[in-house]
């Protein structure tokens, strides 16, 4: 993948408790469980903060349906409260080694917008704007766009 092909940079959540510490090898069997070619995400960034490679930036992931040709995928684990719903539970090494990433895959695809997974969701209602009631997932629990924005000031 070229990247002056890439439209989207992804930033999703595993879906799991703050106390699940997990990495991309388990990552990788639960997508191999699904019949996947390993895992689909190009990034995952553990608890600690560890940033973890996945797929190679020059082969499409398997995050975003509709969008794994034209996108990269980054996952921080995390995401889910313990009443099983999505929750900005993640940590301040998370928070930052996703400012830094996300820094890094930007100055190498420039047009490429960062957004949340549930960004991406269709606009059912037609108005132009993807709202709450229209997303297929909360991932990745927090808005991106906002904390981008915050990050960078």
């Amino acid at each position: 993948m070229n990247p002056n092909d890439i439209a989207y940079i992804v930033v999703h959540c595993s879906a799991t408790r703050a106390a699940q510490d997990i990495d991309i090898a388990e990552i990788d069997r639960w997508h191999r469980g699904r019949g996947w070619n390993g895992c689909g995400y190009h990034y995952v960034i553990t608890r600690a903060g560890h940033i973890q490679g996945g797929r190679a930036l020059t082969q499409p992931g398997a995050h975003t349906k509709g969008h794994n040709y034209h996108s990269w995928g980054v996952c921080l684990v995390g995401g889910l409260g313990n009443d099983g719903k999505g929750e900005d539970n993640f940590t301040p090494a998370q928070y930052t080694a996703l400012r830094a990433l996300l820094s890094s895959l930007h100055s190498t695809a420039p047009n490429a917008q960062i957004v949340g997974h549930r960004d991406l969701s269709p606009d059912v209602d037609g108005d132009g704007v993807i709202e709450k009631h229209e997303w297929m997932k909360e991932c990745p629990c927090f808005d991106v766009r906002v904390w981008l924005a915050m990050a960078v000031s």
